[in-house]
């Protein structure tokens, strides 16, 4: 018997009868068949451990122990979606795609949006490499292991694909399965989990992936990107992906228009609740590729798509109690404390009341009953009161006029909504909230300390602000409570390792106000260095691109204040990274300094990317929009027509990618 060859027909064969099962919904073996198979192939394995194949069916049952996911850089970056509320603005986003391509005929893809935990699995040679957490859209976290034990995510593909490539899908948790490990819960006297979406997410950071494999979890593909697809639209995108084995949602949609597009959306308003997984709403793409290109992405999200969020549901109860916070910036936030109430798939116990021009507005009043939405936002929010049962012996709520914290007289600053407490350096909740803004995962993501660690240090006199972090000891922190050995050495090495974080994270961690991701990379990129901002003047501030007066405002007062100078100095001491590390790049030039480009249409020598990389390398800058500001347009096949218009509207000069590299190549 070759051993060997049985082993891949089996392997072959089990594939494919998972595919059946869990992808097609149509089985033709037994699950009492399938495991005798899945039995023999184990066997076999353990026999003859030669032939082990990290790939193997036998895989999918779990077993790998990870105590630390490791934090991995997307290749391709993970974008958010623009959400919209109504057909108007649907309308209005059109609007805006036809100033980039002008009057073009459009065709969009339709989807369901899944309510699940986003993830991108790279197939290298037709197997699956790696699977990575959506994180912050930049980095996320490697859960392979755990992805390999979701039987509908194809371990082969079979078919004609490129040698890498991504998917993007949504890991999502059925209603059947949701509800089966509730009731296993329950049998058992434990707490049953709250919804399928958290749990879902949960799901992918379990140590142990045998205990995923237990939990019936599923995934929806939604998109392929990498080079050298053989597809040139989001639509056929889909339709290849399922023949390569992917499960594709059958209720995807080409539409012809924004109609078509409205009737897809009208009908699954009613219909989605038959569906066996959550959905909230509907996400339309611009289904060409080459539209896609052209229309490019913002700092945050694709121009060529976005999320229609259905009507959110809304419940009613009553208003037991309002509370304050106390941010790290020192806005104040209203809080509603609520008669607990079932609402999203989720038990509602508050709810933000924003401020108190809302409050006013709303006219709330504790022992209100109340109408409650669970929207766009992930924190639900009162939208009006049932004034006819409101109580005869009701009073008018009056607004706080001191930090429920620290007692200090909040302030409002004209055209301000908030109240803050200005108590900055003695404010507890200030300061604990910055230390742990510091430490969060966008920022300086120190490993082994958590928000709750970091509230146990403050309590306990050892940390006063960010910088005290990298004077901590294992000896002073083993004391405090659940603290062993290991966690507190993870957590000094943690503090250290942090040293290593780029200066924009870094900017972004010390917490200016206002100045969040985006802008600390813009600020970073500009001044290079913590000492050339800290000495920016305010008009300086300003021209940089995308600063405006607040922002730059902002930075003046933060490198102004006393305190804020003593702990950037403290910094600078310990080895944290306030300058840009610039990456040298052998062949860079300053040919095209001074020079702008933007980059239009289909190549044949240069991709899109490489082409920008390349203006970037030679000291030149790439444009999104052609405005009076271009020096060039450079060019491929099918370049959009109203680039084209507004080119020659302003006697932008136009040139191919073979006049760009005599360009470049120029002495």
């Amino acid at each position: 018997m070759d051993i060997q060859n049985t082993i891949q027909t089996l392997s072959k064969e089990l594939n494919q009868h998972n595919y059946n099962y869990y992808v097609l919904d149509k089985p033709i073996i037994s699950d009492y068949e399938f495991d005798l198979k899945l039995k023999e192939l184990q066997n076999l394995e353990n026999k003859y451990p030669e032939y082990f194949d990290e790939n193997s069916p036998t895989q999918r049952v779990g077993g790998t122990i990870t105590k630390n996911f490791q934090t991995v850089p997307h290749e391709h970056r993970m974008y958010s979606l623009d959400n919209s509320y109504s057909k108007e603005e649907l309308v209005d986003w059109e609007k805006r795609i036809q100033k980039v391509l002008g009057e073009v005929p459009l065709e969009y893809t339709c989807e369901l949006k899944y309510d699940g935990a986003s993830i991108s699995i790279t197939y290298e040679n037709g197997k699956l490499k790696r699977a990575v957490t959506r994180g912050d859209g930049f980095q996320g976290d490697d859960v392979t292991n755990n992805i390999k034990t979701i039987k509908s995510i194809p371990l082969r593909i079979k078919g004609n694909f490129p040698s890498t490539f991504d998917v993007r899908g949504e890991i999502i948790l059925p209603f059947a399965g949701f509800e089966k490990m509730n009731q296993d819960l329950i049998e058992i006297g434990e707490l049953p989990y709250s919804n399928p979406r958290n749990t879902a997410s949960g799901s992918l950071k379990l140590q142990d992936s045998a205990e995923v494999a237990k939990r019936p979890l599923d995934c929806l593909l939604y998109f392929l990107i990498g080079n050298k697809l053989p597809f040139n639209s989001q639509f056929d995108g889909l339709e290849t992906a399922r023949q390569w084995g992917f499960k594709v949602p059958k209720e995807a949609k080409l539409a012809g228009n924004l109609e078509d597009v409205f009737e897809f959306i009208d009908y699954w308003d009613i219909h989605r609740h038959q569906l066996p997984y959550e959905t909230d709403g509907v996400v339309v793409k611009v289904n060409s590729f080459h539209f896609q290109d052209e229309l490019g992405f913002t700092a945050k999200s694709p121009r060529w798509a976005i999320a229609y969020k259905f009507k959110s549901e809304q419940v009613s109860t009553k208003l037991l109690s309002i509370s304050y916070q106390v941010g790290r910036t020192g806005a104040i936030t209203p809080v509603a404390n609520l008669e607990p109430v079932q609402l999203a798939g989720t038990v509602v116990k508050r709810a933000s009341l924003h401020n108190a021009d809302q409050m006013e507005k709303l006219d709330i009043r504790v022992g209100d009953t109340v109408f409650v939405e669970k929207g766009g936002e992930i924190i639900p929010k009162i939208i009006a009161v049932d004034l006819t049962k409101r109580p005869e012996t009701s009073e008018p709520t009056k607004y706080i006029t001191h930090c429920p914290e620290c007692d200090t007289q909040l302030v409002r600053g004209e055209g301000e909504a908030n109240h803050y407490c200005p108590n900055f350096c003695g404010c507890p909740p200030q300061i604990i909230g910055r230390i742990q803004h510091y430490i969060s995962r966008k920022a300086m993501d120190i490993e082994g300390l958590g928000g709750e660690t970091v509230a146990l240090l403050f309590n306990n006199g050892l940390v006063h602000n960010y910088a005290d972090l990298y004077e901590l000891t294992v000896e002073q922190i083993l004391p405090l409570e659940r603290m062993a050995q290991k966690s507190a050495e993870n957590l000094v090495k943690g503090v250290e390792n942090s040293k290593n974080i780029p200066f924009e994270r870094v900017l972004y961690a010390i917490g200016i106000r206002f100045v969040g991701e985006t802008v600390a990379k813009k600020l970073a990129k500009h001044y290079k260095s913590i000492d050339a901002l800290s000495q920016a003047a305010l008009m300086d501030l300003v021209l940089v691109d995308e600063i405006g007066d607040r922002i730059a405002q902002s930075v003046i007062d933060f490198f102004e204040n006393k305190e804020n100078k003593i702990i950037i100095e403290r910094l600078k001491s310990y080895g944290i990274q306030f300058e840009i590390i610039e990456k040298v790049n052998p062949n860079a030039t300053n040919k095209l300094s001074g020079k702008t480009f933007v980059v239009s249409g289909v190549f044949e020598k240069y991709s899109r990317d490489d082409l920008k990389k390349a203006i970037e390398d030679n000291g030149g800058k790439v444009g999104s929009s052609i405005s009076a500001k271009t020096d060039y347009v450079v060019a491929g096949d099918s370049m959009g027509p109203a680039k084209l218009e507004k080119a020659n509207k302003l006697n932008v000069p136009i040139i191919s990618e073979d006049d760009f590299m005599i360009l470049i190549n120029e002495s």
